[in-house]
């Protein structure tokens, strides 16, 4: 894939042997074929802020709102140093407009959710609602990017969710560099509208209504809108039924076109499908095949049909 995605990944995940103990945690499920259509951008925040290989291990003290970040033995603070780090490595990984994020699970530095809490006096964990001191400033500063971690990453929705975020965060960013104008956000929705409501039947309508009233906001505020509620929505995972709504309103498209045995074939196979007898390929396979046969212009744009690409196999176990 020439036009890679780039996105931000925890060093250790690509084999960069950055962890406590002088070793990687290298995440063969993020570095086979998907690592074909990404472009990486690592980042170890504790090397980075200035702690060495190997290195004392360190955790989070305190309480979820306000944990410090201090040497499991030593006691010695890294708070304020990893603030000041991140501060200025979130202002450079702006300029590079990632388009996600793959966090390294249970860091407590890097992880996302449910990092243990220790109390100040030491012994067992007071909390597991915490976040890594890095993580949790990233998603301050970026709340609409994408963002996994490796262990979430195993699971075939949450994997399946977030690469097609990211692979829409994309197509969004390529659509700011041709411009904000309304003929490029038109454009980008409809192609994009059956994708959203797999996701968010609200939000696919909203998003409808945002854009049929843009005129009337500005560019700026309407760009700004859009963006963030479709983030919104594909925060939200599709589901068999939600996808069996979009199924039936694409065969909507065909019902002047196809013969008896045609139509019943399609009902069959999405009933199938609504049954967890088949993936979703295989329903979607047969829509394309007719988009393709009937020749229906608007399903062809439609990036529901081609969220990703197949050698991912996404669509194969859902």
């Amino acid at each position: 894939m020439k036009d890679r995605i780039r996105i931000g990944i925890s060093a250790c995940l690509l084999g960069e042997n950055v962890r406590y103990d002088g070793q990687s945690a290298l995440a063969k499920h993020l570095t086979g074929t998907l690592a074909d259509y990404l472009e990486f951008r690592p980042v170890c925040p504790e090397v980075g802020c200035g702690m060495p290989v190997p290195r004392e291990a360190v955790r989070l003290v305190g309480t979820p709102e306000n944990p410090r970040l201090v040497g499991r033995q030593s006691g010695k603070d890294w708070t304020d140093t990893m603030r000041q780090w991140a501060e200025g490595t979130l202002d450079k990984l702006a300029d590079e407009r990632l388009c996600g994020f793959i966090f390294k699970a249970k860091s407590p530095s890097s992880g996302m959710e449910r990092i243990k809490i220790y109390p100040e006096e030491g012994g067992q964990p007071v909390s597991y609602a915490g976040v890594g001191l890095f993580a949790g400033m990233f998603m301050d500063r970026f709340p609409l990017m994408p963002v996994e971690d490796d262990g979430r990453m195993h699971d075939i929705r949450l994997r399946s969710n977030f690469i097609e975020r990211i692979f829409v965060e994309h197509r969004w960013n390529k659509l700011l560099d041709e411009g904000k104008t309304m003929k490029g956000l038109i454009d980008f929705h409809s192609r994009h509208k059956m994708l959203i409501r797999s996701h968010d039947v609200a939000g696919y309508r909203e998003l409808g209504k945002l854009v049929a009233d843009g005129k009337n906001l500005g560019i700026e505020t309407l760009f700004d809108q859009y963006h963030a509620r479709l983030a919104k929505a594909l925060s939200l995972k599709p589901t068999i039924k939600k996808n069996v709504d979009v199924l039936m309103h694409i065969l909507g498209y065909f019902k002047k076109m196809l013969t008896g045995d045609e139509k019943q074939e399609c009902l069959e196979i999405i009933e199938n499908y609504r049954n967890n007898l088949v993936p979703l390929i295989v329903p979607v396979t047969l829509m394309n095949h007719y988009v393709r046969k009937y020749d229906v212009a608007y399903l062809k744009e439609q990036y529901y049909l081609n969220p990703h690409p197949l050698e991912l196999k996404l669509r194969n176990h859902a």
